[in-house]
């Protein structure tokens, strides 16, 4: 085993070409922490935003990277069972900082119980698309929103990765999907993926979809990263006492509050974030809910693009573009 790594690190916040491979000496695992010898990377929207300046955590620099990584356990620090190594895991969003443990690396050591396992039916890339998607999706509609059969169901984004998890959440509890894209690009392959319905906003209004779809009563649960003006349409498309999610921030204007919209209809606008869930009991309950329906095949990661670990730059380049359905992931 060599003495040192190679360790994706940021010197400095700007473009995908910020990132650089650092040779590190081989770290050790703290108390606490286990070291994965990483197999493959899944990128999310999230560090884009903190490689640029832009993440509710501030870079400490150099910087890490990277919340999600498969791979196998080859050291455990003191007080850690001995039992881990050798397993095959992934590490959890949520449960460590990005400057503290990212995991952009040939290996990335991590807190214990910032890992999982996952069913060993899964590819290592699959295993890097996991928790960040189902566990965000899960938080929001499930533990919070009690999605119920026949619900309808907003998703914004929804090409994205958590997006497509929230429609196979949205099917395995028996509502209704309504993904929202911006153009017909990503249409067909969104029903393919079981949504239920497809409003493409280039093309159609979403409020008057919206309505035809839900026979004028509107959405009970509304799922979106995105803020800025779509705020508002979303607020006029939503039922009743219905409850919109606000998970992130990829508009790049503000966002109005919609105020008379949401006092006419009780609405309930929340923000909502992964780390919401993670530090609750539920956490527990989700990642069971999770594994389950993975290894009876109901939840099935899509795999959008692969990537060498030497392109990183490229896939951090492709995630920009908005080019994807599903995970980009990055190989070693």
């Amino acid at each position: 085993m060599s003495n040192t790594v190679k360790i994706v690190r940021f010197h400095q916040t700007g473009p995908a070409e910020v990132l650089q491979f650092d040779e590190l000496p081989l770290p050790e695992p703290g108390p606490g922490e286990i070291r994965l010898r990483v197999k493959a990377l899944g990128l999310n929207r999230a560090e884009v935003m903190f490689r640029s300046g832009q993440y509710l955590e501030t870079p400490v620099h150099p910087a890490k990277n990277g919340y999600e990584a498969s791979g196998i356990i080859e050291a455990v620090g003191s007080g850690v069972d001995s039992s881990w190594i050798g397993k095959t895991a992934s590490t959890v969003p949520g449960t460590f900082k990005l400057n503290d443990h990212g995991v952009y690396g040939e290996v990335a050591v991590v807190p214990v119980h910032g890992i999982a396992e996952y069913p060993l039916t899964l590819s290592y890339e699959q295993g890097a698309s996991i928790w960040m998607q189902y566990l965000t999706a899960y938080g929001a509609l499930v533990w919070i929103g009690h999605v119920a059969k026949n619900d309808f169901v907003v998703i914004t984004a929804a090409s994205s990765s958590v997006g497509v998890a929230a429609i196979e959440i949205v099917k395995a509890e028996g509502a209704v999907s309504i993904a929202v894209t911006r153009t017909a690009a990503k249409k067909a392959q969104l029903l393919r993926l079981g949504a239920d319905h497809v409003i493409v906003t280039d093309e159609e209004d979403l409020v008057t979809r919206v309505n035809e779809i839900t026979s004028g009563k509107g959405a009970r649960i509304v799922f979106d990263p995105i803020g800025g003006k779509i705020l508002e349409a979303l607020a006029a498309a939503t039922a009743s006492k219905g409850i919109i999610f606000e998970y992130g921030a990829l508009a790049p204007e503000p966002t109005p509050y919609p105020l008379f919209t949401a006092l006419a209809k009780y609405l309930t606008i929340r923000a909502y974030t992964l780390f919401e869930l993670t530090p609750a009991p539920e956490f527990s309950k989700a990642k069971q809910y999770i594994f389950d329906h993975l290894a009876s095949g109901a939840f099935k990661p899509l795999i959008d693009k692969t990537f060498r670990f030497a392109e990183i730059v490229e896939a951090h380049r492709y995630m920009e573009s908005n080019a994807q359905v599903g995970k980009i992931v990055v190989t070693l």
